[in-house]
């Protein structure tokens, strides 16, 4: 029988989709799973959940079905920061601490090198890589974000994409001045266009955005009703400066600017005093961890722990793939559970549980969507990956939850829905042409490389 409630189709509605039989993590509640289950799917809704044995079957030759049998089916993971289309300077420049690798390698390249149809295919790239990795939602900032969006209604993904705002020279910015007109064209443009992608801003850091910067990027954001993104004391250095600028530590300084509350996004969050991280509590502040982007920098580890002790909403992100060097959500899972663990020498911390939470439900929250994606429930939008479990590492399985965290990789999702539409089944690419995608980037980098061989700031 097809529950009816919440919005979703009648009874005798016949399903475009059915996941079969697998077991389903549905992060509804704590813990629940149901196993042998069918997911019944209409108009992009997840319209039932039923035991295998007694769903009804009202199919016609137009229902797909994707058989999860000796599979886990749980939400598609939220990749609440990142920057799609830095896939093109993956391993470009490694092993660096983060100020010398920003200003000495990163700015320089994208100076040299972005342009629309190199954000395109970069962007085309790291949906590619999300979908095969079982992100189906994610949060990005950065240049040329006409070209990213292009890129994400291309692939069939969910995303907040936001243009990219900095008080000097930039892709596509050569006058600093007119970065917020041009953030808020970006827009207007984007603003009613899908359902499934939301425009905003993005501010680089509370550095490199002056007060009137920060300001007017949130007076524009509060304008849509969006909320705004902003790395938020990822390094000490960065602290430093602006304790010096300022006399105040950043979110004490944020917060005399009017832009603490609800809305903001803070990624990073490293270097946070206790303070710091109340006063983020209070006015609800979302926060994304980032944890093998900080490892790589040597950012620091941020005390997510005790953010969640505390109360507030954490989600997890893999930051770009300059700094990362991938895009895989549950290797991040697995890194940010081991990593909490050894910081606080407490093997509890930061359960499997809560950072299935923080990829999930909550990193939905953290985008202000948590009412539409997050979990598998009745009324929600179908976004949805299946894990396969036919492979050594993933077997036996005593615990699926556990099993998702700390054993599964992205090579092990199967098949991937958003929004009812399917992106990859049996890692079969439905929307993008990964051949085409790769060869592009490719000769793109090609380039990327001989000229840079050439630039010694590169």
């Amino acid at each position: 029988m097809i529950n009816s409630k919440n919005g979703s189709p009648s009874i005798n509605s016949v399903p475009d989709l059915v996941i079969r039989c697998g077991i389903i993590i549905t992060m509804a509640k704590d813990g629940e799973i149901i196993s042998d289950a069918d997911i019944i799917i209409i108009d992009g809704k997840i319209a039932g959940i039923q035991k295998t044995d007694q769903t009804v079957r009202p199919y016609t030759d137009k229902t797909e079905i994707i058989d999860a049998t000796d599979a886990i089916v749980m939400p598609g993971l939220v990749n609440a920061h990142t920057h799609i289309p830095m896939t093109l300077f993956r391993g470009l420049a490694d092993d660096m601490p983060l100020t010398k690798w920003l200003f000495d390698k990163i700015f320089p390249a994208e100076s040299e090198f972005l342009n629309p149809e190199t954000v395109y295919y970069g962007s085309l790239l790291g949906c590619l890589e999300m979908i095969a990795s079982g992100t189906t939602c994610f949060a990005d900032g950065y240049f040329f974000q006409d070209s990213s969006v292009h890129a994400v209604m291309e692939s069939g993904l969910r995303a907040l994409v936001a243009q990219g705002v900095i008080d000097f020279p930039a892709p596509g910015i050569k006058d600093p001045s007119e970065n917020l007109n041009l953030a808020k064209k970006f827009i207007e443009r984007w603003i009613n266009t899908s359902d499934l992608i939301k425009p905003g801003i993005f501010c680089h850091s509370p550095v490199t955005c002056s007060g009137q910067t920060l300001k007017g990027a949130w007076k524009i954001s509060k304008e849509f009703n969006i909320p705004l993104q902003i790395h938020l004391s990822e390094t000490i250095h960065e602290v430093n400066d602006l304790v010096k600028k300022t006399r105040k530590r950043p979110v004490h300084y944020l917060d005399q600017l009017g832009i603490i509350d609800k809305d903001l996004i803070a990624a990073h969050c490293v270097h946070l005093d206790h303070e710091e991280i109340d006063l983020l509590k209070k006015k609800e502040v979302k926060i994304v961890h980032v944890p093998e982007s900080n490892m790589k920098l040597g950012s620091g580890v941020a005390k997510v722990s005790e953010m969640i002790d505390m109360g507030l909403t954490v989600g997890l992100g893999t930051d770009g793939c300059a700094s990362n060097n991938n895009l895989d959500m549950l290797c991040e899972m697995d890194t940010a559970t081991k990593l909490c663990k050894v910081f606080t020498n407490d093997p509890t911390a930061l359960d499997a549980m809560t950072v299935l939470k923080m990829a999930t439900i909550h990193g939905a929250n953290t985008l202000g969507i948590g009412e539409k994606i997050g979990s598998i429930q009745t009324g929600k939008q179908a976004d949805i990956i299946v894990i396969g479990l036919n492979t050594p590492h993933m077997c036996p399985l005593h615990d699926p939850i556990s099993s998702v965290v700390y054993s599964a990789k992205g090579t092990d999702v199967r098949d991937v829905v958003v929004n009812g539409k399917v992106l990859m089944k049996n890692r079969r690419y439905s929307t993008i042409n990964y051949q085409d995608v790769v060869k592009k980037v490719t000769d793109i980098c090609t380039e990327i490389k001989k000229k840079a061989g050439r630039n010694e700031g590169l």
